[in-house]
């Protein structure tokens, strides 16, 4: 099968996932979207209330700052390919209201399967992780956004890796700090767009930092 038939099939199933509880509140699977022969790949955490409720990635606020970011570096959303490192909106219900909150880890380590097929799919050459937690699963546990945004990492699932602010998270904060971590994101997916589209950086050199090991055993490579 070519990728677009892979993709189709691994859509098929994805879609009838019940391996963790979110799937009784779900509207919608949301899987990755965009040009699926890119070499640069999007990861966010997960879906939010737009996202279930339309079945598309980063399509509320957050993902309106992305794009007029993206367009500011001369790219479209349709250029690249957008995932998240879970596919169903993680809720808590609070005073008769249903809101986001953060996946549980449990709930992420049963959504890995699908994150690693579809990049598998993909195969990217870069990845940029916006936000720590999608970090956390592509670069290595623990990562630490105020430290190690912007170093370019070897991941299994990519020959670069690197980690950003979430748009979501430059949303939030105010005046000043808004205006410096919007321009921290911008310059890190330029950054990414250029070593996407070098030629002579095609496998990862010397000195870029490769993830300690994790405990249990070796991590699937998918190159």
């Amino acid at each position: 099968m070519n990728k677009k038939e892979r993709f189709a099939d691994y859509k098929k199933r994805v879609s009838a996932c019940k391996d963790c509880p979110l799937w009784e509140t779900r509207t919608n699977v949301v899987t990755g979207e965009g040009n699926i022969d890119s070499k640069l790949v999007l990861v966010g955490e997960g879906p939010g209330e737009n996202e279930d409720l339309q079945g598309r990635p980063f399509v509320g606020r957050a993902g309106k700052l992305l794009e007029e970011i993206l367009l500011e570096n001369g790219l479209r959303r349709e250029d690249i390919w957008i995932t998240n490192i879970i596919r169903c909106r993680a809720t808590i219900r609070e005073e008769g209201s249903v809101r986001n909150r953060p996946p549980r880890p449990q709930e992420v380590q049963m959504c890995k399967k699908w994150l690693e097929e579809e990049l598998s799919i993909i195969k990217p050459k870069v990845i940029v992780c916006l936000g720590g937690p999608a970090a956390e699963v592509v670069i290595h546990r623990g990562f630490r956004m105020t430290e190690e945004r912007g170093i370019w990492f070897k991941s299994p699932y990519a020959p670069f890796a690197i980690a950003t602010y979430h748009p979501a998270y430059v949303l939030r904060q105010p005046g000043r700090a808004f205006d410096e971590l919007r321009w921290m994101l911008s310059e890190d997916i330029a950054e990414a767009r250029r070593k996407a589209e070098n030629p002579e950086e095609e496998t990862a050199p010397d000195q870029i930092i490769v993830p300690p090991q994790e405990e249990g055993g070796e991590q699937l490579s998918l190159f």
